[in-house]
């Protein structure tokens, strides 16, 4: 199969022309911010109309590293339930990224739950849709990239930990970011939107996965990305993550002015 994995959602959710991407990427950014060193975040994944504005204000603030860690849902349902590509390269209107084989397949093989898949990965936009601000920050990186179709939190929460302890066995702590992709509600009135996410975001930002799972299911909040968020913070705990910042969180209703229906997004680091 083509290892080549190509973007499938330029020219929907962001600019398919390099010089219009760029632009766009431009006006989304914060130059005025001060780089700090993180362990993790957690992005959205939406059109850059709706959810740029928060994608860029975080990444403005994260000293990058040489090896990304891509955690993303998959809406498509294609492939398996906790899917790793371990070779190949994607593309976007910015350029190419490689996939770090060797990262990859250390993770894939220290894993009882990760399979080498990438139908999954294909036609899946929550990974795609984060590497143009990555490129526009950073232009030489690598990444891993892993979708996940579960809601078994201690599954989650080990793959966290099986992640965790392949890069302190290979000592890259300090070259490796995680980000995981994720929008929040769905839908939903403003006001009631944000009452929701902002009990999703409090147990992220307390780096508890048990509570975030928990107030998910108490309050049926639609955020998509919950499986990738909950490995996410396992990792960066065993990590030694003990704190999280909400850098910013609107709804595509303060976009469009439509708060009947909105989409929630949160901008976090944690370190």
């Amino acid at each position: 199969m083509d290892r080549i994995r190509k973007a499938v959602v330029a020219g929907q959710f962001y600019s398919s022309s390099y010089q219009g991407l760029k632009n766009q990427i431009e006006g989304l950014i914060n130059k005025k911010t001060k780089r700090r060193q993180v362990i993790a975040c957690m992005l959205p994944h939406a059109g850059y109309m709706y959810s740029g504005a928060v994608a860029g204000e975080v990444l403005s603030c994260i000293d990058l590293k040489d090896k990304i860690i891509l955690l993303g849902p998959n809406h498509t349902g294609y492939g398996k339930e906790f899917s790793i590509m371990t070779e190949g390269i994607w593309q976007t209107p910015l350029g190419e990224v490689n996939i770090d084989s060797q990262l990859a397949k250390d993770i894939l093989n220290g894993s009882d739950y990760l399979k080498e898949d990438i139908l999954a990965h294909m036609y899946e936009h929550s990974l795609e849709v984060e590497l143009p601000f990555l490129q526009y920050f950073k232009s030489d990186f690598r990444i891993v990239p892993i979708v996940f179709m579960s809601d078994n939190l201690n599954i989650l929460k080990e793959i966290g930990r099986e992640i965790a302890s392949v890069i302190k066995e290979k000592k890259i702590e300090e070259s490796t970011l995680i980000v995981a992709s994720s929008d929040m509600t769905h839908y939903e009135p403003q006001a009631q939107a944000e009452k929701k996410d902002y009990q999703a975001i409090n147990a992220i930002l307390e780096l508890n996965a048990d509570k975030l799972m928990e107030k998910i299911l108490e309050l049926n909040i639609s955020m998509c990305g919950y499986a990738p968020v909950i490995v996410m913070l396992s990792m960066a705990k065993e990590l030694g993550a003990t704190k999280g910042l909400l850098i910013k969180y609107q709804t595509s209703g303060d976009i469009t002015g439509d708060r009947e229906s909105v989409v929630g997004y949160a901008g976090i680091i944690i370190y």
